[in-house]
């Protein structure tokens, strides 16, 4: 076993401690390995919300890199592997430098009570990989919620809330008001905030807030309808957007209105209405939201009457129904499989949720491994859409693209 291994196993060991929501102990981390000092002068980007964080960050991230910004994003989950989760100018993180940082704060926290958990210590890492890169800005995706996650931490320059909807109920509360307040506890004073079109509900609780704190609640402005984006779908159209006016309060000298534009269509990020080949494509869709967005760029990409061979799976605190009953209108046929997750469904389970979602005569298989899954659906005509969960389109993605071993995260 390398280094690099060892120190991964010890902290991917440490999501035994759960997920605990606060700010005391990453702070506590943050200050303990010097990173006040080593932050200094550098700008951040925080981004929350329900669905489109992955995406407002990815064309954030092309945007300023293109146009000569050095960037260090930081995302969870990965899809293959570990180093996805810290990027600098578009490169996964070092193995050698994970290995001694990790291997560090193992030694600093030994004896911490309360632990430091596994997203507190990776986003340690990651900020510490980003002062040794020199990055100029700082892309923060929260791991979720926002008031109590550990990215919140920190001080930072814009902050992006994207669509609110129903998710992590069991942490952030069971209606959107609820969810809303939570997210909304990234706003902090002197910091802007850029909003997606939300709920409602969602707009008044992010509106009052930013009125108490006295900071711009600012809408993205609408792209030209001639711009083309990397990334499929109607919905990514106000993932852009919030990007572009991100970027432009982030750095205003070296961006361009061309190189904008342009950077908007080379964006690239995984697991969102990917297509791998002619047959294959993959969404993570984990939610309601994300599947009703996938349904309708299925119908924009393929045309209404394009058919779909389903393979699915997820995890035990998903609407599940709620997901299957907007991927079932173009449903041919359904696949379930388990995804690598203590919290996974199974496949008798699934063909619930999908009777409970109104389509339980369709036509409907289980396998017990992606791979065989995959060698199923590849017989009959139609494309296969790989769906239900991240893990799931990471395990993917490692087999057809060969990308290495698939590391199996709980967070």
């Amino acid at each position: 076993m390398t280094k690099y291994e060892e120190s991964l196993e010890w902290l991917y060991g440490t999501q035994l401690f759960g997920i605990k929501l606060g700010l005391e102990n990453v702070s506590k981390l943050i200050a303990a390995v010097g990173l006040p000092e080593k932050l200094a002068g550098r700008k951040i980007l925080h981004v929350a919300g329900t669905n489109g964080k992955g995406s407002v960050c990815a064309f954030s991230d092309q945007i300023l890199r293109d146009a000569g910004v050095a960037v260090g994003m930081f995302t969870s989950p990965h899809l293959v592997s570990f180093t996805e989760r810290i990027q600098v100018n578009g490169e996964n993180a070092d193995e050698t430098f994970l290995a001694e940082k990790i291997t560090q704060i193992r030694d600093l926290v030994a004896d911490w009570d309360p632990h430091p958990t596994f997203f507190e210590i990776t986003l340690a890492v990651g900020l510490l990989y980003f002062c040794e890169k020199n990055c100029e800005v700082i892309i923060l995706e929260t791991g979720m919620g926002g008031r109590l996650d550990a990215t919140n931490a920190l001080q930072a320059d814009v902050s992006v809330i994207t669509q609110i909807s129903l998710d992590h109920q069991q942490w952030l509360g069971s209606d959107i008001r609820s969810i809303t307040a939570e997210k909304a506890g990234i706003l902090k004073r002197e910091v802007p905030v850029i909003v997606a079109d939300v709920d409602p509900e969602a707009r008044d609780v992010i509106g009052r807030r930013a009125l108490e704190l006295g900071i711009p609640y600012i809408e993205a402005h609408p792209l030209p309808d001639d711009w083309t984006l990397g990334l499929a779908g109607a919905h990514q159209r106000e993932n852009a957007a919030l990007a572009v006016e991100a970027t432009c309060r982030l750095e205003d000298k070296r961006l361009t209105l061309d190189g904008i534009r342009e950077s908007l269509a080379a964006t690239r990020w995984p697991g969102r209405f990917q297509k791998v080949g002619d047959r294959v494509i993959l969404d993570g869709a984990h939610n309601a939201a994300a599947a009703q967005a996938l349904a309708a760029t299925w119908r924009e990409t393929f045309g209404e009457g394009e058919r779909a061979t389903l393979i699915f799976g997820a995890a035990e605190s998903k609407d599940v129904a709620g997901i299957l009953g907007h991927l079932g209108p173009f449903l041919r046929r359904a696949i379930f499989v388990p995804i690598k997750s203590e919290r996974r469904l199974s496949a008798d389970q699934l063909e619930a949720a999908l009777q409970e979602a109104g389509f339980g005569d369709s036509e409907v298989h289980s396998n017990d491994s992606i791979r065989k899954a995959l060698d199923f659906a590849a017989q009959f005509p139609e494309k296969t859409l790989v769906a239900g969960s991240l893990f799931l389109v990471g395990e993917t993605l490692s087999l057809l693209k060969e990308s290495g071993a698939f590391e199996v995260s709980l967070q």
